[in-house]
């Protein structure tokens, strides 16, 4: 008898000690949740902090010269410089300065097949390939496509001028290099048809790959100079502008960033 009054006292005490667990709660799930999130959220904070004070120590010991990336002279960043609506327009004029400096390689390469092959100006060619390497390379750079970099970055006549000046004579530059006359370091049209004639295939294809790079490059560019000449019409860029830019600023506008 006190044996079934005993067990009948608590008829329901193994099965509640069972089922009851204060971690099931739904809202106590989601806060745990919420502060996973919190905590992903701080290690990418301070993740990005790390970044930034890695960038910032690299500019204090370095300055912001990132270009070229082998040896770092200045600093160039179109998606940081640029406004958003320009950026394709100078990513494409800075990828025709890339197609004119392995236009130039390739363009001593094939010189150097040319007198290989037995032309009797290879050696002009030669030595007039590699000193366009040097020259041309660094001259359109600085004279016709950081002009134009600069020009939309600050959106200044001057350096709008300095564009179309230098600008315009690389495209007389390009014709004067498909053209390929014999001794002039150009192994464009006349050359690469006298090396095809002659049965010199090496120098032939190589003269016709460079003589196709000079006529990608050069009308590449002459439509973004009729481009680039409508929005300096647009925008109200004059001669005057630049001038007194040019008594405001000096040369020290071309090299400064603001």
């Amino acid at each position: 008898m006190s044996t079934t009054l005993g067990y009948n006292q608590n008829p329901f005490a193994s099965s509640h000690s069972l089922d009851a667990n204060p971690f099931d709660d739904p809202q106590e799930q989601h806060v745990d949740a919420r502060l996973e999130q919190i905590r992903q959220r701080e290690l990418d904070l301070e993740r990005r902090e790390q970044e930034l004070n890695t960038k910032a120590q690299h500019i204090r010991q370095h300055g912001r010269k990132n270009w070229p990336f082998f040896f770092p002279l200045i600093y160039h960043d179109i998606a940081e410089e640029i406004p958003e609506a320009s950026r394709p327009l100078i990513t494409r004029l800075y990828q025709l300065w890339l197609v004119l400096f392995g236009t130039l390689i390739i363009n001593m390469v094939a010189c150097i097949f040319i007198l290989i092959a037995g032309s009797s100006d290879g050696g002009r060619d030669v030595g007039a390939s590699i000193g366009y390497i040097f020259m041309i390379t660094i001259t359109s750079f600085l004279l016709w496509y950081r002009p134009i970099y600069n020009g939309y970055m600050k959106e200044q006549s001057l350096y709008y001028y300095l564009y179309f000046f230098f600008c315009g004579w690389h495209l007389l530059f390009s014709v004067y290099m498909i053209i390929g006359i014999p001794s002039t370091g150009s192994a464009g049209l006349i050359q690469t048809v006298q090396m095809f004639a002659n049965h010199h295939w090496v120098a032939a294809v190589l003269g016709l790959v460079a003589t196709i790079g000079w006529i990608l490059q050069g009308v590449g560019n002459a439509w973004y100079y009729r481009q680039i000449y409508a929005h300096h019409n647009a925008v109200g860029h004059t001669m005057e502008k630049a001038k007194t830019e040019l008594a405001s600023h000096g040369a020290k506008a071309y090299f400064t960033r603001g």
